[in-house]
């Protein structure tokens, strides 16, 4: 299903990362980095929380508005019951639509907001998402003290909360068409190995949208996904072109930007809901902004599983929400 929209735009974004993040390729494209993922908190579940409402602070001071000038709040993470939203959000006071859609939280966020803007139910929304890597290994995996070996294909969860302001005012980047995903299962079971958990997803979400929208692959500068990683990005490729017969040009995925692969210590690369937000707040609306580039498919992609199915061996489902985003003329 996809949306189209004729007056929302994301006026604002604000990022803020964990140590591994600053140390990337990406860094000076991020507002705030910390070197302790602590975060001056005691746990990492508390240290989520705080991604989140550091990253809603960054943003309303940049906006020079207060939480009081918010109508609704989109936000979603990765811990049960998405924890870390509902304790942020009971520190802010905004009304709250909570959502989970695994590392596909983000875009699900901005599609919400956009079709609230455009029926004009608001006048503004902040949706934000959020992620860290020692909660998620905690909760999915192994805590990182057990030192477990991983394999080559396993991705490396992202720290980091980002947040983004949208209204009808004409500022920023324009959000232009969403498409919602559909669930996708192809039997895999292999949780180290998300990239081809969420390749066909995506696959099937760009596939959607260029048909719903009846253009070609080259109407897009850019083809984002959220976080295949180096593995994913690879089978994404082949997929697309042996099942819908298209290839993909000027494509890229988050999850093999954010960090220097070859150099820092994390497998396949990237995942996490925070990831996709990272890389188009902070790079991509850069590249966007000087208008060396001026459309975008964000597909953000997730794998909807939890402990309980993974350690009974079931399937592990996955979904891609996108979203296309343009400079504002």
């Amino acid at each position: 299903m996809t949306f189209k929209y004729n007056n929302v735009y994301i006026n604002d974004t604000a990022t803020i990362t964990g140590p591994y993040e600053s140390k990337g390729p990406l860094s000076k494209y991020f507002d705030k980095s910390y070197d302790d993922l602590y975060f001056n908190t005691k746990t990492w579940e508390q240290a989520e929380i705080k991604l989140i409402e550091e990253s809603i602070d960054i943003l309303l001071n940049k906006l020079e508005i207060t939480k009081f000038d918010v109508d609704v709040l989109i936000s979603g993470d990765l811990l049960n019951q998405i924890v870390a939203t509902n304790y942020a959000a009971s520190s802010l006071g905004i009304p709250l639509i909570g959502i989970y859609s695994a590392c596909a939280t983000s875009t699900l966020g901005l599609i919400i907001a956009s079709n609230m803007i455009e029926a004009k139910q608001v006048k503004n929304a902040i949706t934000v998402t959020s992620s860290h890597n020692n909660a998620a290994e905690k909760q999915f995996r192994y805590p990182i003290e057990y030192g477990g070996p991983k394999r080559k294909t396993t991705t490396f969860t992202t720290t980091g909360g980002a947040s983004a302001y949208l209204s009808s005012n004409k500022k920023g980047i324009k959000v232009e068409s969403a498409t919602l995903g559909t669930v996708v299962d192809l039997g895999i079971t292999d949780v180290y190995h998300m990239g081809a958990v969420m390749a066909p997803a995506a696959a099937k979400t760009i596939y959607d949208h260029l048909r719903e929208t009846k253009r070609e692959i080259g109407y897009y500068d850019l083809i984002l996904t959220g976080d295949l990683g180096r593995y994913g990005k690879d089978i994404l490729k082949e997929y697309m072109l042996n099942e819908y017969s298209i290839e993909l040009k000027n494509y890229d995925d988050c999850g093999s930007m954010i960090y220097d692969i070859e150099n820092q210590f994390v497998y396949a690369g990237a995942s996490g809901p925070a990831c996709a937000p990272l890389v188009t707040y902070g790079y991509v609306f850069d590249k966007m902004y000087k208008k060396d580039i001026r459309r975008v498919l964000l597909v953000a992609t997730g794998a909807l599983m939890n402990t309980t199915m993974v350690n009974t061996k079931n399937t592990i489902p996955a979904i891609a929400h996108a979203i296309s985003l343009e400079v504002v003329e």
